[in-house]
């Protein structure tokens, strides 16, 4: 008697990749991670010469070589794998999946950044394990919304496509052919892990650290709450 498997497909980005402590309901920004995507599979020697580090709230260390979050929980010092928090995100997932088709989740095809390399890719099939999820396939988001348009679109003969997608924190493009039955097949495909949205947002705060630095003589980096507003107030004035 054969088993029938309900799977799912995930397209995992990077801007709202976060986990946050909240104490008797007030923000606690030092604890509050997000761009976690960013730090899977990457050694901490590498982020050290990223300057947009140095505008994120919350503290990230070294553990043998790699990158950790540090947060603060009932006035201990806890430590927080970045898979550990795409696991939970995956979870959360995972749940709306099965309260949307009523029925039990348990594979998975993941869609993930084109410039992600065999380092940075582990991490995410480790997290999908740890959520209980099999991993079928890691594909290119892009070559995904390539494949995507050829099923919802019928041609009379072979096209080739550009997809642009920039996100909150990558940049990807590909290029596909779509033949006329609607079947994909990817010819090239790039990506930048340091070009998305977040980026433009980290320029501003930059801009306005340095403006404020000089009228005011105030250095706002050191303030943590003071630099979570300045982050807030740029994303809304670079969507308004």
């Amino acid at each position: 008697m054969s088993i029938q498997c309900t799977g799912i497909g995930i397209d995992f980005g990077t801007t709202y990749s976060e986990i946050v402590v909240n104490e008797e309901g007030n923000s606690n920004i030092c604890n509050t991670g997000f761009s976690v995507l960013r730090l899977g599979g990457r050694k901490f020697e590498d982020l050290k010469s990223n300057p947009n580090i140095d505008y994120y709230p919350f503290r990230i260390e070294n553990c043998n070589g790699r990158p950790i979050i540090q947060v603060e929980y009932k006035k201990e010092t806890k430590v927080i794998t970045p898979e550990e928090i795409l696991s939970k995100i995956l979870v959360k997932m995972k749940e709306i999946a099965q309260v949307y088709i009523g029925r039990k989740v348990s594979q998975v095809v993941i869609g993930v950044l084109a410039c992600f390399n065999y380092s940075q890719r582990p991490p995410i099939s480790d997290a999908a394990v740890m959520a209980g999820l099999s991993v079928q396939r890691l594909i290119i988001g892009s070559t995904l919304a390539g494949a995507a348009f050829g099923f919802q679109n019928t041609f009379s003969k072979e096209r080739n496509v550009l997809v642009f997608y920039m996100g909150g924190g990558t940049c990807n493009v590909s290029i596909l052919t779509i033949e006329n039955n609607g079947h994909c097949k990817t010819k090239s495909t790039a990506g930048n892990t340091e070009l998305g949205g977040d980026d433009f947002d980290n320029r501003m705060i930059k801009y306005f650290i340095e403006e404020f630095q000089t009228k005011y003589n105030k250095n706002l980096s050191v303030d943590k709450c003071a630099l979570r507003r300045l982050r807030t107030a740029c994303e809304s004035t670079k969507i308004k």
